[in-house]
């Protein structure tokens, strides 16, 4: 898993309450095992017309918002099944970052095991971020997990909550395989295993 130290980018505004994740990634992507290739199915069918193209309306579809590194959501973000298709689609994006009031708890876990910093915030956080993300190439975000801070385009700093163990998982890259091999010298010193 990548280190998530800080992301820099474009935010793009997802101002939808309770985005589930057959909306991030509907289930007829669900049929591989591998992580990477997703990021073009995610929100698909928000995304593309169905004859195929693109949906000019759609915000990761405006040119400003293609490269976006991180997102600001509405409440309950990542509803829905338990899929984990859902945070590789995102981070094969390019998307590091979702910040939104409330996540739903199986996607929130996931993100992390995935890379991908989940960040919860007041309503009132939300919508200056979201005002800051309307902004389209204009709203450069920097969401820094060292300090806990989210630095608006206008200078503006927002603070933010995380658990230490998974602010220690995220900068040191460390999913749950690469938890087990830190651990697995100190488990070759106990004679009864």
């Amino acid at each position: 898993m990548n280190k998530f130290t800080q992301v820099t980018g474009v935010a793009a505004p997802i101002d939808i309450r309770n985005v589930d994740t057959d909306m991030l990634i509907p289930k007829q992507y669900l049929k591989t095992i591998k992580r990477t290739g997703l990021g073009t199915a995610l929100f698909s069918e928000m995304r593309y017309n169905e004859d195929g193209s693109e949906n000019p309306d759609f915000v990761l579809n405006k040119p400003a918002y293609r490269a976006a590194k991180i997102i600001v959501a509405g409440e309950n973000f990542g509803c829905g099944s338990s899929r984990e298709h859902a945070p590789w689609a995102l981070l094969d994006f390019g998307i590091r970052c979702v910040v939104a009031t409330s996540f739903a708890d199986i996607f929130y876990n996931n993100c992390f095991k995935n890379g991908i910093l989940p960040v919860v915030l007041p309503q009132d956080d939300i919508d200056k971020l979201m005002d800051d993300a309307i902004r389209g190439a204009n709203a450069i975000i920097t969401v820094d997990l060292e300090t806990q801070s989210i630095t608006g385009p206008d200078g503006g700093t927002i603070s933010f909550d995380i658990d230490p163990y998974r602010k220690h998982c995220l900068l040191n890259g460390l999913d749950d395989i690469a938890l087990s091999l830190e651990k697995r010298p100190a488990a070759e010193d106990r004679p009864w295993l």
